[in-house]
């Protein structure tokens, strides 16, 4: 191609030459040299359409071709990355759910598990209040058992000395406490 353009720049040369020598006038408007016109522009436009149809032409369809091939796979491509990319969300948004529904479950296992140990732990206290109340209780009867004859002992020794500052003698205690028991004995429902 190279050589045929160099070859045709050559040609060009003698003939632009040989037309300098031609007589005054525009060489254009002589119908004497309309043919070579007519022959040069052919060849010229000729030369012309082929290069352009054999050389740039097919460059710039491979060019669109490769743009267009280019763009259809950037398309495709994009696409697939849209779809991934929305099934990677649709999955961390289950996983979201997933996680949320099991938080929420230990969650309410751990509020239940709290409230089953409160509840033994209520129970427990109550068992040992009413244990402790029990004894409180028995403590306090014996106390009242144990205090009732420490008074009916108190009542007999202090009645005996009162009536031995009294009369100023010694009394029998065994009198003054038979005395004092059957007067406990009498009144002991009032008390108890």
């Amino acid at each position: 191609m190279k050589n045929l353009c160099f070859a045709l720049g050559i040609a060009s040369f003698f003939f632009v030459s040989n037309s300098y020598g031609s007589e005054a006038g525009m060489p254009q408007l002589n119908p004497e040299f309309w043919t070579s016109q007519i022959f040069w522009l052919i060849l010229v436009f000729s030369i012309l359409y082929l290069i352009i149809w054999k050389v740039f032409l097919p460059k710039i369809t491979y060019s669109i071709e490769n743009r267009k091939s280019r763009v259809v796979n950037d398309l495709d491509e994009a696409q697939k990355l849209k779809e991934s990319a929305e099934k990677k969300l649709k999955e961390y948004n289950q996983i979201i759910e997933n996680s949320k529904k099991e938080a929420k479950k230990i969650i309410d296992d751990g509020i239940k598990k709290l409230d089953r140990d409160i509840e033994n732990k209520k129970q427990k206290f109550n068992t040992e209040i009413e244990k402790e109340l029990a004894n409180v209780e028995k403590e306090i009867k014996e106390l009242k058992k144990s205090s009732i004859s420490n008074i009916n002992k108190i009542a007999a020794e202090t009645s005996s000395e009162i009536i031995q500052q009294i009369i100023g003698t010694d009394v029998n205690k065994s009198n003054v406490t038979a005395i004092v028991d059957d007067i406990l004995k009498k009144n002991l429902g009032k008390y108890i």
